[in-house]
């Protein structure tokens, strides 16, 4: 039996946005992106089976690779990873039933892009320096060293929560205090949860077009006073995953 088609779709896009003939989407092997349109819209989307399964790395690299590159070029709208609908006329049935919020969202987003800032503390550097700055914690790490763990299990413990503890409230203000450094040159900031314990910074920025490389030189001083503590790095340019989605828009 033949198998079944439907269409992986991407973003929504303007509707004079054409795909490159390289364009690649996701699946084994890479289907073919074009855009479907309905007036002042149009979305890209690619052929995949509706049984072949998605989400493999490849997939999630395809699905940002077409969605950032399209967004240095001309607005987009992210649609949630994995949507897949039965043909065209789904397709255009989204595009009519939303036409004006999403035509509204791409006016919004015209020129500008996400960038991400993600930085994670250096473990030794980070816990050498709250032992010698917090006493008690000093005192508990010295009481520990060289005993057997399970003979000072809960004094471990008890120390494994208070670097915790000082780990969050570091990130709190390096994550103010990133924000606060860029805040002039950026349109909004949408601060994220860690994505592993040490993290120390991790906040997304709509930034505009003319406004990039100051922002880019902003953040590098900024991770250049912590380079000892904090290895930080630059993240983009993005669609805006992290600032709307069509999805969000039809909820």
């Amino acid at each position: 039996m033949a198998q079944e088609n439907g269409l992986f779709i991407y973003g929504i896009v303007p509707s004079d946005v054409e795909p490159t003939p390289e364009a690649e989407g996701v699946g084994s092997p890479p289907g073919e992106v074009t855009a479907i349109r309905h007036g002042e819209l149009a979305a890209l989307v690619s052929e995949v089976g509706l049984e072949e399964p998605l989400g493999r790395p490849a997939d999630l690299t395809a699905y940002e690779r077409l969605l950032d590159g399209t967004a240095v070029v001309a607005p987009v709208l992210p649609v949630r990873f994995g949507t897949v609908v039965t043909g065209e006329d789904a397709v255009e049935d989204l595009l009519a039933a939303h036409h004006d919020r999403f035509a509204a969202a791409l006016d919004e987003f015209e020129d500008r892009l996400q960038y991400t800032v993600h930085g994670r503390f250096d473990e030794q550097e980070f816990i050498a320096g709250f032992l010698a700055e917090n006493a008690a914690a000093g005192a508990l790490a010295d009481e520990v060293r060289g005993r057997p763990e399970v003979e000072s299990r809960e004094q471990r413990i008890r120390l494994g929560e208070m670097i915790s503890q000082a780990v969050e409230l570091r990130r709190e203000a390096e994550n103010r205090d990133l924000i606060d450094a860029v805040g002039r040159l950026v349109v909004a900031d949408a601060p994220l949860p860690p994505s592993n314990e040490l993290d120390a910074v991790r906040v997304s920025f709509l930034v505009e077009g003319d406004a990039e490389d100051e922002f880019v030189q902003a953040v590098e001083d900024f991770a250049e006073r912590r380079r000892d503590l904090i290895r930080m790095r630059l993240i983009g340019p993005l669609a805006p995953y992290d600032f709307v989605s069509a999805h969000q828009l039809v909820e």
